[in-house]
């Protein structure tokens, strides 16, 4: 099975990271947020990937042309052949250039000729997860739609205070809403590809909304850990729990 990760978008919000220079690879704990995404896939067995490129695609198709020897030791033979002692990582990656202003949609319909198997996995190039993807790939096929999409309980941005006459009766910080949200991982049938045009197409507007409607979309909830990587506040947090050694999304 294949991975397909997003990694397209500009990162307008990510401007002010330190060091920032595209989206997937700003850093967490000294390696590229999108290498903490492929090895949660790792992990489960899946190390095909398709990354659909488009601003920085240059910068991350450097970025694994010089990852062994920037991060193994090698021997240099005479005849200029090289060794590494401890290659870093056995993935086999399509880098996709889907262009510098295709929509998401439009990101996954353009990688479509490198989809043979019947099921794939995507994702975005910039959130971490403990979900366990086994169990998310039985649920997937349990419910035998289209597609799947994993929620997170939604937790509010600001502090919750509820007042009766102008006192308060209590406060809860940042608090869990009642609502789910789209968390970014999902398993999708090659059917998917017929809901898919144009450059301009969304995946999260009228294609998941026709599958809503066809009850072709199930939900997998998971109630773990999950962290978008999204913004200058967010890449500082998620190195504070790097830092900390607290890392719920890693498993290796």
């Amino acid at each position: 099975m294949k991975a397909v990760i997003l990694c397209g978008g500009k990162g307008l919000r990510m401007r002010g990271a330190a060091g920032f220079t595209c989206k997937p690879l700003v850093e967490v704990g000294g390696m590229p947020v999108l290498w903490h995404v492929m090895k949660i896939y790792k992990e489960y067995g899946i190390n095909e990937f398709v990354l659909c490129l488009g601003h920085g695609g240059d910068q991350i198709k450097e970025y694994f042309l010089n990852l062994d020897w920037k991060s193994s030791d090698f021997h240099m033979h005479g005849d200029g052949g090289i060794h590494f002692f401890n290659p870093p990582e056995k993935w086999d990656i399509v880098f996709a250039d889907t262009g510098l202003k295709t929509m998401t949609g439009g990101r996954i319909k353009g990688i479509q000729k490198y989809i043979e198997e019947e099921e794939f996995m995507l994702t975005y190039g910039d959130g971490v997860a403990d979900i366990p993807l086994d169990q998310l790939l039985k649920h997937h096929r349990d419910k035998g739609k289209i597609a799947t999409v994993t929620a997170v309980k939604n937790r509010s941005q600001y502090g919750i205070i509820e007042v009766k006459n102008g006192l308060a009766e209590s406060f809860k910080e940042k608090p869990m809403l009642d609502g789910w949200i789209n968390a970014g991982f999902y398993v999708f049938k090659r059917k998917i590809f017929d809901y898919l045009s144009g450059d301009s197409c969304v995946l999260e507007e009228e294609p998941l909304k026709a599958l809503v409607r066809e009850n072709q979309l199930a939900v997998y909830r998971h109630e773990g850990f999950w962290q978008a990587v999204d913004t200058a506040k967010d890449v500082e947090l998620i190195n504070k729990l790097w830092a900390s050694r607290r890392r719920p999304w890693v498993r290796w």
